[in-house]
């Protein structure tokens, strides 16, 4: 029966995102929904977006084992991320009008920072979508009772999501977002009263979590220990804001001001509802200890699953796996789409430059299916845990793209020379670090990587220039449309680009 319901509402659920491909008529269209959302969807494909596999599943086993100390990376530099974005990136991004972050790097410093950035931008995604596939088949593997593989599950899954992404694109998703992220708020808060039910109320969960140690959340006053928080906090509070997906978001409003407070309330909303699935996987370890015991350190992602379905009832089971696949659906759909746009625009289009909107929206389309099939058979091979696929996914971003991104938006002097150094220093001492450092160093390869981003664009920007600059530029872009065409007038040269839209 439980699988019967789950297969009906994807069903439903995948002919609404095809009802919402009858909005798509060019690339626009498909990649930002033609800058048309209101402020209640955008607010909703924000919160929805984050709210994937990780949050329900891979988070929860991951508290259950160390505490608040270990999820520090997400919820809470995830949200943080998106707040951050609200304050400080929506309103200037915004003023650009540009179809894709890459077109940031190239307009801002040229060709070859937009290429570098772009790839590392498409190689974060693998981690990420790889996450929300294997949860689909994870999911479709618990609901059939073990007669649907894991492997069966994350091809029946990613190729659904695919069809009313590869129809619909930013439109479907929007719509589906909206629809999704009232089950999932009312699906959370639903369950957890059942399960708070049956672990003798909230106040019983909180005071033996408590007991436990597992609101630990500053670390100890220890330098590595210190530094370890911080390195896994900026992971993803910094690392994911030079993203497509947030980037989409941003640029689907249908005003500035709904670009920003949309980009705050989601963040605010994921941050609050995160805690649920935490609570609801520790009152597992009250409601079935034994199974707890067992799982713990063999496959904790299924710890919260295996609760609900042998102790919920089954109007729980479909309200709780409703709610899952609404997470996955969401979550996956948006990170299909944005790296399939982004290396079609700045990658595949520099290469073809005459393409015409058509045959632009035509390749948007073919990448996104061709990076659906290649995500799926990266997760089918990847041993490392949803949580891990989604926090290792951002460290590629934090050393390459994050920096050159803040230093275009907000300081003036900033090069494209400066952006390459940073670019080259960034990911090189990451790497190294990866590749030949100590296992366990004091400073984690990334967060090193990152300091070595910011050396590199100070000092590439303050020495003397050998590679071509455009000083005028940095106020042109920060002031949108208006300022470009001023800065033209009074011969301010910039690089050629391919469109303002």
């Amino acid at each position: 029966m439980l699988f019967w319901f789950v297969i009906v509402y994807w069903i439903i659920s995948v002919g609404i995102g095809l009802w919402a491909a009858t909005r798509v008529h060019t690339a626009k269209d498909f990649a930002i929904a033609g800058r048309h959302l209101p402020f209640y969807m955008v607010t909703a494909t924000v919160f929805a977006t984050w709210f994937g596999s990780e949050a329900v599943l891979g988070v929860p086993a991951t508290f259950l084992k160390e505490g608040l100390k270990g999820v520090v990376a997400d919820p809470f530099g995830a949200s943080m991320c998106l707040i951050l974005v609200g304050i400080f990136f929506a309103a200037p991004l915004y003023r650009m009008n540009l179809l894709t972050i890459g077109d940031f790097y190239r307009k801002r410093y040229g060709r070859s920072a937009e290429t570098l950035t772009t790839i590392a931008i498409i190689i974060s995604y693998l981690g990420w979508v790889g996450a929300q596939i294997t949860a689909l088949g994870l999911v479709f593997n618990v609901v059939s009772g073990g007669e649907i593989s894991k492997v069966a599950g994350m091809w029946i899954g990613s190729s659904t999501i695919l069809i009313y992404t590869l129809f619909g694109g930013m439109w479907a998703i929007a719509i589906t977002d909206f629809l999704q992220m009232i089950v999932i708020v009312v699906g959370m808060v639903w369950i957890g009263a059942e399960v708070s039910d049956m672990a003798g109320g909230v106040g019983v969960v909180v005071s033996h979590a408590a007991a436990a140690g597992k609101f630990e959340f500053w670390p100890a006053l220890d330098a590595k220990e210190i530094i370890g928080f911080v390195a896994a906090w900026i992971t993803l509070m910094l690392g994911s804001i030079p993203q497509q997906d947030v980037f989409q978001r941003v640029q689907s409003s249908k005003t500035e001001k709904i670009a920003i407070w949309g980009s705050i309330l989601g963040g605010s909303l994921y941050l609050l509802f995160a805690f649920i699935p935490m609570f609801l996987a520790y009152s597992a370890t009250l409601i079935d200890p034994e199974m707890v015991s067992s799982l713990i350190d063999s496959d904790h992602q299924m710890i919260l699953p295996r609760l609900i379905i042998d102790k919920a009832p089954l109007v729980a089971q479909i309200v709780f796996f409703g709610a899952l696949l609404s997470a996955i659906k969401s979550c996956a759909s948006a990170t299909l789409l944005a790296p399939s746009v982004t290396f079609t625009e700045n990658i595949l289009r520099p290469l073809a430059p005459r393409m015409s909107d058509r045959q632009l929206l035509l390749w948007m389309r073919v990448v996104t299916l061709i990076f659906t099939i290649l995500v799926t058979v990266y997760a089918m091979h990847s041993d490392a845990t949803i949580f891990e696929m989604v926090e290792n996914a951002y460290q590629i971003t934090l050393v390459m793209a994050f920096v050159p991104l803040v230093g275009g938006v907000y300081w003036r002097r900033s090069t494209n020379q400066g952006a390459l150094a940073s670019i080259f220093l960034g990911v090189s001492t990451w790497l190294a670090i990866l590749i030949v450092g100590p296992a366990d160093p004091l400073i984690p390869a990334h967060l090193a990587g990152l300091l070595a981003s910011i050396f590199g664009m100070v000092a590439g920007s303050l020495l003397p220039q050998t590679i071509p600059h455009y000083p005028g530029l940095h106020d042109a872009l920060r002031g949108g449309h208006h300022a470009q065409v001023a800065a033209q007038t009074h011969h301010v040269s910039q690089p050629t680009h391919r469109h303002s839209s």
